[in-house]
């Protein structure tokens, strides 16, 4: 397992890199540390979850450098989900879509009912998606247990399936919040940076 630095020169470079040759990437993202692979390398998704010991029945969260990337998942965006998204992306909130019935998935959806995605305002995964596309990345820890603030002991808690930890120093040990947008409505199934207060607001302001 390598650990570099995230403003190390050749770092952006070696995580897509490794990204794409279907390893699994220790990142910093603007909450907790993530483990990051691409979505369409079965392999290197099989490897988070074996890393975590998560559920299979548990789908992984998608990261998003734009909205067009969020569109091209083929998903649903509610009048509540542009509201969220306007209000606090880039940002800590993730929001559980729906598909459209006259958008086109990428192949790696197929079958799911819903998926999770979120715009992380993190300087250094958005230039990484920016290369590499969407990312599956779900918390750096063992399924149930706390997610740590350093790269490295992330990264030491998940091996031997992670290749590379992009280590950005301490980050904070709040999630983010999880509001479910599939209908026309919204409803907090995990409460963190946002609260759920905050969240009733945007939407009863429409801001």
């Amino acid at each position: 397992m390598r650990t570099l630095c995230a403003d190390d020169e050749g770092a952006l470079g070696a995580a897509a890199t490794a990204l794409r040759s279907g390893e699994v990437v220790v990142v910093p993202t603007d909450t907790v540390y993530g483990l990051a692979a691409m979505p369409d390398r079965p392999e290197a998704v099989q490897r988070i979850y074996l890393a975590k010991d998560r559920p299979l029945r548990l789908p992984l969260p998608v990261l998003a450098a734009s909205l067009d990337h969020v569109r091209q998942l083929g998903v649903a965006i509610s009048d509540a989900a542009a509201i969220l998204s306007a209000r606090w992306w880039p940002g800590p909130l993730t929001l559980a879509f729906g598909f459209s019935t006259t958008g086109t998935r990428p192949p790696w959806l197929a079958g799911r009912e819903e998926v999770a995605v979120r715009i992380p305002a993190n300087e250094f995964l958005l230039a990484l998606m920016r290369t590499t596309g969407v990312l599956v990345v779900t918390s750096a820890n063992r399924h149930g247990e706390a997610t740590s603030p350093s790269a490295a002991e992330a990264g030491s808690h998940l091996a031997p399936h992670v290749d590379l930890v992009i280590d950005a120093g301490t980050l904070d040990s709040v999630p983010s919040t999880l509001v479910n947008v599939r209908g026309p409505g919204a409803v907090v199934e995990r409460e963190g940076s946002i609260s759920s207060e905050a969240v009733a607001a945007a939407l009863a302001h429409g801001v």
